[in-house]
């Protein structure tokens, strides 16, 4: 017995009282079935029912593709109902990945053509949701005839169809610029609403369209200041604000007619002060029309007075209490903190104060905007208030903060001093997230501030004696007391309280960060390196640091080991030589602020050395025994030949041995790429430690005046590769990018092959 077909209704019924999903595909297969069988027979009677259903069971998951040629029959039908159903089919079933979709063109052509408001409506429609580049090139002269049709119905959805095709084919933009100009007189809503959509496409993506429709602007801020003073219909206000999408439209076109245009810029200045000050901000709806002016505001030409207002409605907006408008905020200042750096700086305490917001994405953008806005006349305030939030911000947040601190510091601190303590804060309260390259920056700040060698070591050494778990606060710390042990010892600190500490206790900590499991490797060579430079500084007996030495020798960690083992001969074989060898750190030159005065210092101290005497011949025996100190042999050492004195001293002469290699020649860059002011350069450097290494890094620069977004840069290596290249062969690349520029996607394709000759011989 043949069990007749369902009909739509009774079908949704039967899936819906499925209590398993056997059931529910059960039913779904028996009617499928009967949905072929129907199709199959050709049946022109029930086509369009069988095809409802098999959209239904299309919407809840199951596939669907053998009903799209019933599609095309059901569109070339003459009857409504059958050509309803079968553009809904076209829209849902057919995408551009379906040759089959081509095969409508001609009968949505015929549709458009026939005069039937319904029938039209239906086409436009299904053009616009899957149209492709060819069917749009096809039907753009029938959609430019229907953009002046007396039917609103039919101006309307034309107008949009309009939109898809200039975002698939923007070479068309030429079809439909004459017709906008008419089109703004429009009082339809619908229409003008459509029609600002459709100018905004085409100002994005054609540069002669846009400078068409700037001699427009003043009939778009007539239309604007007439929505705000007068209202545009009361159907279409919005909690007492006049057609708010409407509005927000106007503003965005304005926004991109502006944009680098001065006369434009004065035309609609006023109007946006008018709007900014005259908007309910009550209202979410007045609150999206403020905030597009603002964006407005900031990207024209406009006047500073009417900038700090846009800023000010920024500030209003952080004391929302609806969180999204807050972060809209947020954001919108981190935009132009750069721009208008005094205008943000006066909303300071509100951007502080969001820091404790228990949402993560505020916080997260509150510290990005704090941290932008210090300067060196904030510094200490903005530092305490961001290293409070450090000490109970979320740990996700804690690497981002700590992170910011140090840079902040570095570049805007007062004095030495505060630097450190800045620092010696950040690894104390979160040590375990800051970059890696702290350790070495407080190392060297240190280093650098002889006349705070006291002062910090002291600090240090309280520090790692209250906590040995922050690890690049101990790295640190042992660094410390093993250059400036001595002072720590002496107490002589004026600038701290006193603190009375013996050798036995400043042994006895460097041994528990030796034997503590929270320790990594690193902290112990530290730990171990302290030691070995104490047994120089202390006036006690080294038999302690010998045995902690000599233990350490038979380590698993090979790195620890070597060391131990290499301290343990100095120890044995050359302990007459421990005190030069171990005598403290000379000072590093660092780059920033800083670095005319360190020069000074280097000029006279090259001036003292010129008055100092040539080293003698045992000095310089010395020294050259110093590089063979771990060669094993205690005899016969192989001396390099004599050279004859300079004055220089025998520190030149060994940088002078014929056994160090030449500096490889500097390799110029290369320029691979350019479009539209995006650049693409490739830089190229050889180690000195190792000539047949080539690294080559690419670089990404835009100079032109829009963003570019979502870029990504391909190949068969990441961004930053090694290529060993021994047989000197000629090097290729081939590159992929991909990135979104004045609201266009690009993507390119290219191969680079006239890389320098000195980069692969």
């Amino acid at each position: 017995m043949v069990v007749p077909s369902l009909k739509l209704q009774d079908l949704i019924e039967e899936i819906r009282g499925a209590k398993t999903q056997a059931q529910e595909r059960e039913v779904i297969q028996k009617e499928c079935a009967h949905i072929r069988a129907s199709f199959r027979d050709g049946d022109p009677v029930h086509r369009h029912r069988q095809l409802a259903k098999l959209l239904y069971v299309h919407m809840l998951g199951y596939p669907a593709h053998f009903g799209q040629m019933e599609c095309l029959k059901l569109i070339a039908s003459s009857r409504f109902t059958d050509k309803r159903v079968g553009y809904l089919g076209a829209m849902l079933l057919l995408d551009e990945r379906h040759d089959a979709h081509l095969l409508i063109t001609n009968s949505i052509k015929n549709d458009l053509s026939q005069g039937i408001q319904p029938v039209q409506g239906l086409a436009l429609c299904t053009l616009s949701t899957m149209g492709s580049a060819e069917m749009c090139r096809d039907l753009a002269p029938e959609v430019e005839k229907l953009l002046l049709q007396p039917s609103p119905y039919v101006r309307k959805k034309a107008i949009l169809t309009a939109v898809h095709m200039i975002r698939k084919v923007p070479e068309l933009s030429s079809v439909f610029l004459p017709p906008c100009a008419q089109l703004l007189h429009e009082r339809h809503h619908g229409i003008l609403l459509g029609t600002i959509t459709l100018i905004t496409e085409l100002c994005e993506r054609s540069p002669a369209a846009l400078r068409h429709f700037r001699k427009v602007v003043p009939q778009l801020v007539h239309i604007l200041r007439t929505l705000v003073t007068m209202g545009y219909s009361t159907e279409h206000s919005i909690s007492g604000v006049s057609d708010p999408f409407l509005q927000v439209q106007i503003l965005r076109l304005l926004r991109i007619l502006g944009r680098n245009h001065e006369e434009s810029s004065e035309t609609m200045n006023d109007l946006l002060a008018q709007v900014a000050t005259n908007t309910d901000t009550s209202r979410n709806a007045g609150n999206a029309v403020l905030f597009e002016t603002v964006l407005t505001i900031m990207d024209i030409r406009s006047a500073a007075g009417l900038r700090v207002l846009a800023v000010n409605i920024l500030g209003r907006f952080l004391l929302n209490s609806d969180r999204n408008i807050r972060y809209v905020a947020l954001t919108s200042l981190l935009r132009l903190v750069q721009s208008d750096h005094s205008a943000v700086q006066r909303h300071r305490p509100t951007v502080v104060e969001c820091l404790r917001e228990t949402d993560a994405s505020l916080s997260r953008r509150a510290l990005e905007l704090s941290l932008a806005l210090v300067n060196s006349s904030n510094v200490r305030a903005m530092m305490q208030e961001l290293q409070a939030f450090l000490e109970s911000c979320p740990p996700d947040l804690r690497a981002d903060c700590a992170s910011g601190i140090l840079l902040a510091a570095e570049r805007f601190a007062p004095t030495k001093r505060w630097h450190i303590d800045t620092i010696l804060h950040v690894l104390t309260t979160a040590g375990t997230h800051v970059r890696d390259d702290a350790v070495a920056n407080l190392t060297q700040l240190i280093g650098g501030a002889q006349e705070l060698h006291a002062y910090s070591v002291r600090r240090l050494y309280n520090a790692l004696a209250e906590d040995i778990s922050q690890q690049p606060l101990v790295q640190v710390a042992a660094w410390c007391i093993g250059e400036y042990g001595d002072l720590l010892l002496a107490g002589n600190c004026e600038e701290i309280e006193p603190l009375q500490v013996d050798e036995e206790e400043v042994l006895a900590l460097l041994e528990k960060v030796l034997q503590s499991h929270m320790s990594l490797p690193a902290t112990r060579g530290y730990a171990l390196t302290a030691l070995m430079k104490l047994s120089t500084r202390l006036c006690g007996d080294n038999n302690r640091i010998r045995q902690v030495v000599s233990i350490y020798g038979s380590c698993l960690d090979v790195e620890l080991q070597q060391r131990a083992v290499e301290y343990d001969t100095l120890f044995r074989k050359y302990d007459h030589m421990r005190a030069a060898i171990l005598e403290k750190m000379p000072l590093v030159e660092r780059d920033g602020p800083q670095a005319d005065e360190e020069a000074k210092e280097s000029k006279e101290a090259a001036q003292l050395s010129e008055a100092a005497p040539v080293p003698t011949e045992p000095q310089a025996s010395q020294l050259l025994d110093l590089l063979d100190l771990l060669d094993g042999a205690s005899g016969d050492v192989q001396h390099p030949p004599h050279l004859d004195p300079s004055p220089g001293g025998a520190l030149v002469h060994l940088l002078d041995l014929p056994c160090v290699p030449p500096p490889p020649a500097p390799i110029p860059d290369l320029k691979v790429f350019e479009r539209e002011g995006v650049q693409l350069n490739l830089s190229f450097i050889r180690p000195p430690e190792n000539p047949a290494l080539l690294l080559i890094t690419i670089t990404a620069t835009n100079f032109s005046e829009g963003d570019v977004t979502h870029f990504i840069c391909q190949a068969a290596v990441p961004k930053l590769f090694r290529i060993l290249n021994p047989n000197k062969a000629p090097l290729r690349l081939k590159l992929r990018l991909t990135y979104d520029h004045f609201h266009q996607s690009v993507q390119e394709i290219f191969e680079v092959n006239n890389l320098p000759v000195e980069s692969w011989q």
